[in-house]
């Protein structure tokens, strides 16, 4: 520890012997930093908030989602550092005056974007600051220009918030309406090219669609109308079959004197019969239960009819089967259902040849057809969804310009600067004092240990390797005192010079911010 001491006694001694050294590095330091300090120009901040808010229920309503509002405003903040927006800022807050060329005022525009901050803060929150620190003004004219240059930002932001989206309505509304008269003025055209096509080739061009869609439309109707021809023969040769095995007349009964009624087993049957007839014309099979019963009566009537007809008792002639009547007027019917599907038929299969051989002899007819149409449809669709875009639009730009979609509230005003925000002088000539002190320091001893001298009898005899047997003091005479006592008043007045110069500039820089405010 008593080395460690020494070790610093000798410093302090080293130093002391170069102080005069010391004494003028730190000046030569400190008043070389001093003078870069205040060549640094002051900067002046000015900070304002402003809120959005956004209308919420109508915009919903008409298909305006809240992602879209919060594009809106994100397109807003990044538009309002273009070079459009700066350079109505600069020429609104008086940076340049009006008539400055064009290079000068890219250099402004240049200088402020640099300037200027947008950041976003919770709750659709955004602060503005403008940082200003122009080297020809003085402090008062920097701190009053960034004031001024924050309020241009937030009446910028404030209008493009509103009236941004009513002129990209209106920019989107005439686009569209230019599309859409457009659009209109081609379908038109191939609308007439069409019916021109069309009466010039009426003849090969009968009905609706193309050849290929009207053949197809055509066979598919015939093999419906084969199927129903198929069910309706097949239907007639039934009831054909059913009318054979049906006598077309009966006996007819006999009432004898007393004007009873003979031969009841032939009237019976005659009824069976008409009742099968009846069934017949509804339609029923041979498996429906009541036809089946019919049957199974007609089977035990017929054998006592016959023996009716073969005995004694005079008989009274004949008259006709009414089932056989009701038989005969069903498969009338038939017939002509049968005769108008085979029409049908011949009439589909002479189209679908027409349409087969014009194709083979015309085949550029329906090409051309199949281009026309497809274009116009083309057209059609593209047509009716630019109309539907610009009803859309129409609604959006309604509910900008009539209701208030989006509303910009200033929480907090633009900030007049007082104190400058950059440099932190105070701290920086407190910080030069410092380094020129150490500098000073530093150089001295530096200087003490490029010396060759010992300070004690111990570094002697480390440097030469002999044995020092004693030390003489310095002995100071009251002259040499004298002047000692003349160079320390001397070099603590160069001390205090220095120090007082940092008071001073201390001073100057408070009474500068006092002129500000």
């Amino acid at each position: 520890m008593n080395g460690l001491y020494d070790e610093l006694k000798i410093a302090l001694h080293s130093v002391w012997r170069q102080r005069w050294l010391a004494l003028g590095v730190a000046w030569g330091v400190a008043l070389l930093g001093w003078l870069v300090i205040a060549l640094i120009p002051n900067s002046y901040e000015s900070v304002a908030r402003v809120q959005v808010q956004n209308q919420s229920m109508l915009s919903d309503t008409m298909g305006i989602s809240p992602n879209d509002q919060q594009g809106d405003i994100d397109r807003v903040r990044s538009a309002l550092l273009s070079a459009a927006n700066l350079r109505k800022v600069v020429l609104a807050s008086g940076m340049v005056p009006a008539g400055a060329d064009d290079a000068t005022m890219a250099g402004h525009i240049t200088t402020l974007r640099d300037a200027v901050t947008v950041k976003a803060l919770p709750d659709n929150m955004f602060e503005i600051s403008a940082r200003i620190s122009a080297g020809g003004n003085s402090d008062a004219t920097n701190a009053v220009l960034a004031r001024r240059v924050v309020e241009q930002l937030v009446t910028i932001f404030s209008t493009e918030n509103v009236m941004g989206g009513r002129a990209e309505a209106g920019q989107t509304l005439a686009f569209l309406n230019q599309e859409l008269a457009r659009r209109a003025a081609q379908l038109s055209d191939a609308e007439a090219r069409r019916v021109e096509f069309q009466q010039k080739y009426m003849g090969l061009l009968p009905g609706v669609g193309s050849f290929e869609q009207r053949a197809e439309q055509a066979r598919m109707e015939l093999s419906q109308v084969e199927t129903e021809l198929v069910a309706a023969q097949s239907s007639l040769a039934a009831m054909s079959g059913q009318l054979a095995s049906t006598p077309a007349t009966v006996p007819a009964p006999y009432y004898g004197g007393g004007g009873a009624a003979v031969g009841g087993a032939r009237s019976r049957l005659a009824a069976l019969e008409a009742q099968m007839g009846d069934a017949a014309a509804r339609g029923w099979t041979d498996q429906h239960p009541d036809v089946i019963a019919l049957r199974a009566q007609i089977a035990r009537v017929r054998p006592e009819a016959a023996r009716e007809s073969t005995g004694g008792g005079g008989g009274g002639g004949s008259m006709q089967n009414p089932a056989y009547a009701s038989l005969r007027a069903v498969q009338a019917d038939r017939q002509g259902t049968v005769s108008a599907l085979s029409q049908r038929r011949a009439s589909l299969q002479a189209d679908i040849a027409s349409y087969s051989s014009r194709q083979a002899s015309e085949p550029g007819v329906a090409a051309e057809q199949d281009r026309l149409n497809r274009g116009y449809e083309v057209l059609k669709t593209q047509y009716d969804k630019l109309l539907l875009d610009r009803e859309q639009v129409q609604l959006r730009a309604d509910v900008s310009t009539k209701t208030d979609a989006v509303r910009v509230q200033v929480m907090d005003p633009p900030s007049a600067p007082q104190v400058p925000v950059a440099p932190k002088r105070p701290l920086l000539l407190a910080g030069i004092l410092i380094v020129a002190l150490g500098a000073g320091v530093g150089v001295a001893f530096a200087r003490g240990q490029l010396t060759t001298t010992y300070p004690t009898a111990g570094k002697l005899a480390s440097a030469t390797g002999l044995p020092v047997l004693g030390a003489v003091s310095e002995v100071v005479t009251p002259v040499q005192q004298a002047v000692r006592r003349k160079h320390a008043v001397r070099f603590a007045g160069g001390l205090a010079g220095l120090v007082g110069c940092f008071i001073l500039l201390m001073t100057i820089e408070f009474i500068q911010r006092g002129l500000v405010a």
